[in-house]
């Protein structure tokens, strides 16, 4: 399985534009090879480098098997959205207090549906998902806030 996006590539800035400098929309993505017995997506946006621990970005799961990306600015038909540690629901983007943060679009294909209703806690997807994982992408886009 692979995830990219066109905004960035693995390792590299992400643009401002999808960051709390910017419009603070999520940036294009796009995956491959999604194992034929997937039955639903998962995507988690984290920051594991915030001082107060891992830091949840965004959530999303029942991403429908058959797409294969998720626009600008937009999700996934049929998706639902959960709660992120900004305590809001949708996509908030990388806003570090100091420093240059990791911030990692985690795709994961299940080998079900997701039974959760819209704004879960990040951590009440993580225990949903829990063993029903077939495979799983990343990919990593690095941010620094400019001097304030």
């Amino acid at each position: 399985m692979k995830i990219s996006s066109t905004a960035f590539k693995d390792g590299e800035r992400i643009p401002e534009e999808y960051t709390c400098d910017g419009n603070n929309i999520n940036p294009p993505l796009a995956w491959e090879e999604i194992p034929a017995e997937t039955k639903s997506m998962v995507l988690i946006v984290e920051d594991p480098d915030s001082p107060s621990g891992t830091w949840t970005h965004w959530t999303l799961w029942n991403i429908p098997p058959d797409s294969n990306k998720i626009d600008e600015n937009n999700f996934a038909g049929g998706a639902i959205e959960g709660g992120t540690t900004f305590g809001s629901i949708g996509y908030g983007g990388p806003c570090p207090g100091t420093g240059t943060h990791r911030y990692f679009f985690k795709l994961y294909a299940l080998d079900g549906v997701v039974n959760l209703k819209r704004g879960a806690l990040p951590g009440e997807l993580l225990r949903a998902i829990d063993g029903r994982i077939i495979d799983k992408a990343e990919l990593m886009g690095l941010y620094e806030r400019k001097s304030r």
